[in-house]
């Protein structure tokens, strides 16, 4: 790989910083910290507008995940947006529909919604301005309109026959004039824009300002949202199974269920202290990673760390496969034990494996979703995987004509002056993920499918648990002051492309924006989370920017290399903060021209 790639400035400042995967999104943070906000008020103002203007990558009925620090000193927290199954979900309730696995879309898959819940609690505990202040960019946006992306404009129409047959309700909002919009038009959810008005109002009445977050909150969980989505799950709409299906959350459900703060799972590596959510996501495979390649010096600008990375990202992966899930009675800290590590660690090899391998976790054997472990895979039937076709096939994310979508979320990073840091990943509840509850403007996530329908299975579907999910952004500390917030959407992927950014930082000694702009790469071995779980062993894909004899090498290896575009892979959002300068820093990926960082 040739020696630098930036395609922007790295940002700096010392009043404060905002990165986002929309630059809609990053001017409504930024306003927050130049009104005198702090980087909780910025992030979450943020996210409310990516909610509105990223339709097809979040809403406000998905899901998030957040890991955060109040300063220097501060212990580090994990902020749990992720809803729960609901009681109705059990595997008997899917088998007496005729599913082995959880559809991919349809208000079946819906677990409790809890995006929308876990900012309006980080606003109350941690930031400093009012419900109002928060919502109105979003409000505005959803009410007057705001310009679609040319990937917006692609993904409606791909479901556009779906929601004209059998979604009507998200009929009339995405194809205004029945035919999905254009790039550049300008679109609005009025509906969407009702609902934010009515939280605000809810607050304005309470006495207070925390009383006023309370109020929001009750509207959601107890009030005029909750009522809308049980009357909505009672009718039963298409899904991706091929049938139409009622869902199976209540109000009741949502009545029940309270977001949460709690402790990180971290590791220390070079120096740093590494946070991540639990073992409730796949958050700690990006530690398992890092574990693996301690002491190796793997740059992922060269086909030996490449090599090294793309193993050892395996490895972890298939103990994600066999171990991760809702299961507190597991000894999930033993995965990241020294001596485990170091056995793993021997199976890495100077070729590329084709396997599956899992480890034990203190003497229990692995055990692999039935749906994977039936799963037989022809390796010759890959050798196409570097056409043209292939490769754009791996790489899309966007729906298929039932809606269904390997990846869709958002990232949203900030920083202030006094050192408070935060990374949110807000996603589920896509534009093509269910229909759209008319009252509200918006549809349900589809997390559910996530979940197993595998009784003996650490993520194994059961009402109450938190199904396992991709959601997953890094908080980085050097002693007690965080240094880093980062994060990229990708499902599968957000480990992969986020260690890859913190190894360019760390090995390669690169700076914020170069490490977002290097040329990026990513496996497909693991089975995807989401609905059908297809996988590709062996598969790795990388930008053209990579040099030909890097991409020689790992062919050689035995990697079976599909050659994306120059800038296809991965939307990267990062802040920082120098301690030798003293200067906040800020970056953005440039891929696909919609993340942008701001600050000063």
């Amino acid at each position: 790989m040739t020696d630098t790639f930036q395609t922007r400035p790295e940002l700096r400042g010392d009043l404060g910083m905002v990165s986002s995967t929309h630059w809609l999104a990053s001017q409504a943070g930024m306003r927050q910290l130049e009104l005198g906000g702090n980087a909780f008020d910025a992030a979450v103002a943020a996210a409310f507008v990516l909610q509105v203007v990223e339709p097809h990558q979040n809403g406000p009925g998905g899901d998030m995940t957040g890991v955060l620090s109040a300063g220097p000193g501060a212990d580090p927290q994990v902020l749990c947006g992720q809803g729960v199954a609901p009681a109705a979900a059990t595997i008997d309730a899917f088998e007496a529909l005729g599913l082995d696995m959880v559809p991919g879309t349809g208000t079946t898959a819906a677990a409790v919604p809890g995006a929308t819940m876990a900012l309006l609690l980080l606003a109350r505990d941690r930031g400093t301005a009012s419900v109002r202040g928060l919502l109105e960019p979003a409000a505005f946006y959803a009410r007057d309109g705001y310009p679609v992306t040319e990937r917006i404009a692609a993904y409606i129409a791909r479901v556009a026959a779906l929601f004209r047959e059998h979604w009507p309700t998200s009929a009339a909002t995405y194809l205004p004039g029945g035919r999905p919009p254009k790039e550049g038009e300008r679109l609005r959810n009025p509906a969407l824009a009702r609902t934010y008005e009515r939280l605000i109002d809810a607050a304005d009445a309470a006495p207070g300002r925390e009383a006023g977050f309370d109020a929001a909150m009750a509207a959601w969980s107890r009030g005029f949202v909750a009522e809308a989505v049980d009357a909505f799950g009672r009718i039963a709409w298409m899904d991706s199974s091929g049938s139409p299906h009622r869902g199976m959350l209540t109000g009741d459900d949502m009545a029940g269920w309270r977001p949460s703060f709690e402790a990180p799972v971290s590791i220390r590596h070079e120096g740093l202290t590494v946070c991540k959510p639990g073992f409730w996501s796949q958050g700690p495979v990006f530690l398992q990673q890092l574990a693996l390649l301690e002491g190796l010096g793997a740059d992922p600008a060269t086909a030996d760390g490449i090599h090294a990375i793309v193993e050892a990202s395996k490895l972890a992966f298939a103990d994600r496969e066999a171990w991760y899930g809702d299961e507190p009675g597991l000894p999930h800290a033993a995965l990241l034990d020294e001596a485990r590590t170091a056995e793993r660690r021997a199976l890495l090899g100077e070729t590329a494996s084709y396997e599956s391998r899992p480890g034990t976790l203190e003497g229990r054997r692995p055990r692999l979703p039935d749906l994977v472990a039936r799963h037989e895979v022809d390796p010759t039937g890959l050798s196409g995987v570097g056409e043209p076709n292939a490769v754009a096939a791996l790489l899309d994310s966007g729906p298929d004509a039932t809606g269904e979508a390997r990846s869709d979320t958002v990232h949203v990073d900030a920083v202030d002056s006094t050192g408070a840091m935060v990374a949110l990943m807000p996603s589920g509840g896509w534009l093509h993920s269910s229909p759209i509850i008319p009252e509200l403007g918006f549809p349900l996530g589809t997390r559910l499918q996530m979940a197993w329908l595998d009784r003996d299975h650490p993520n194994a579907l059961r009402p109450g648990k938190r199904p396992r999910t991709t959601l997953s952004p890094t908080l980085v500390l050097d002693d007690d002051v965080p240094v880093l917030a980062f994060g990229s959407p990708g499902g599968d992927q957000q480990d992969q492309w986020a260690l890859h950014f913190l190894l360019h930082r760390i090995v390669g000694g690169r700076g914020l924006q170069e490490a977002i702009d290097m040329p990026a790469f990513h496996s497909t071995h693991t089975p995807s989370s989401f609905y059908p779980h297809e996988f590709q062993p062996g598969v790795v894909l990388i930008e053209s920017r990579a040099e030909g004899s890097t991409i020689a090498s790992l062919r050689a290896r035995g990697h079976r290399v599909g050659v994306a575009g120059p800038w296809e892979i991965g939307r990267m959002c990062a802040v920082g903060r120098d301690l030798g300068t003293g200067w906040l820093l800020a970056g953005a990926n440039a891929r696909g021209m919609q993340g942008y960082a701001v600050g000063r």
